[in-house]
């Protein structure tokens, strides 16, 4: 694997997305009343709040010690209300050579979708993934989202997103026409996880077939019966709708979307959830997402050569 590396993860928030960007564009200095248990204080190193350039420090909390970042404000986006901090001293230059932060809002329909992009550089291979870091920023955004809700109001959402990105070394045009023409195929690639995946109607990769999949999770054989919402050839994306198996015990609706985007040499696939829980007792999709992660490293493996 390489040093390099970009993790996107998102969550719905009920609160809303206009204040949540301009608490980080212009305000971050106010997440500690926020988020108490995770930022101990947002300071202003140098230039203005809300002003590209301007550098700010930040100190937190974070697994069981106390850490400290300085950050740049690298841009800001209006329109996409984003904002992109560039980490230049602190802790997490201890293990990455470089660090970008982007946090930005989407809105559809009534949901407020907060996405957390790192783009990354490790010191060496032996430096892990920083999973527990996006976990971090996670809490942190589900505590300013129940700070700004109704004290009556904090009741889990039973609708969600959650989003994942991963880099594969093998070319990203196959692994879209794989999902889009011939997913029968990926029991060859990734015979642990897939063990069959059949057309039930239709014709592969056209808009409206529905496939039947029989695959292994969680220690159990399952199916799903899925429909093929949506391509884009251009966005090289396919989205898959959930109308029948064993996900649909737990959840009432479940979209999965996988598209493939190229940033130089590397291809990045993410994976999107769409879905609404059945109750609040049923857990986020988390255990399935690092299943479809399986697989897609699965097949990247299969398409890479060979070692001699």
């Amino acid at each position: 694997m390489g040093l390099s590396g970009t993790l996107v993860k998102s969550i719905t928030i009920q609160s809303d997305g206009d204040v949540f960007h301009e608490i980080f564009r212009d305000r971050p200095h106010h997440i500690s009343d926020m988020s108490p248990g995770c930022i101990k204080g947002v300071d202003l190193h140098d230039g203005e709040w809300g002003k590209v350039g301007s550098i700010i420090n930040w100190n937190f909390f974070h697994d069981g010690k106390e850490k400290v970042a300085k950050e740049v404000i690298e841009a800001i986006d209006e329109e996409k209300r984003l904002v992109c901090f560039k980490v230049i001293g602190g802790d997490i230059l201890e293990a990455y050579k470089n660090f970008l932060i982007t946090v930005h809002v989407d809105t559809h329909g009534e949901e407020n979708v907060v996405t957390w992009t790192f783009h990354y550089e490790k010191l060496n291979e032996n430096i892990p993934e920083p999973d527990s870091l996006m976990d971090f920023v996670l809490s942190v955004t589900k505590d300013i989202e129940t700070h700004h809700l109704p004290k009556s109001g904090n009741q889990e959402a039973l609708r969600g997103t959650l989003v994942k990105s991963i880099t594969i070394k093998s070319c990203g045009d196959v692994f879209h026409e794989i999902f889009r023409y011939r997913p029968h195929h990926i029991s060859e690639m990734s015979p642990g996880s897939i063990k069959g995946v059949d057309l039930h109607e239709g014709e592969w990769g056209t808009v409206g077939s529905v496939i039947n999949w029989d695959f292994f999770h969680d220690g159990k054989a399952k199916v799903a019966k899925e429909v093929i919402e949506a391509i884009d050839e251009e966005k090289r994306s396919v989205c898959f709708k959930v109308i029948g198996g064993d996900i649909l015990e737990a959840y009432k609706n479940f979209l999965i979307t996988v598209h493939v985007d190229t940033h130089g040499e590397e291809n990045l696939v993410t994976w999107t959830f769409h879905y609404e829980k059945l109750n609040e007792n049923i857990p986020e999709p988390d255990s399935l997402m690092d299943f479809v992660l399986s697989v897609t490293k699965d097949i990247e493996t299969h398409h890479l050569p060979k070692p001699e």
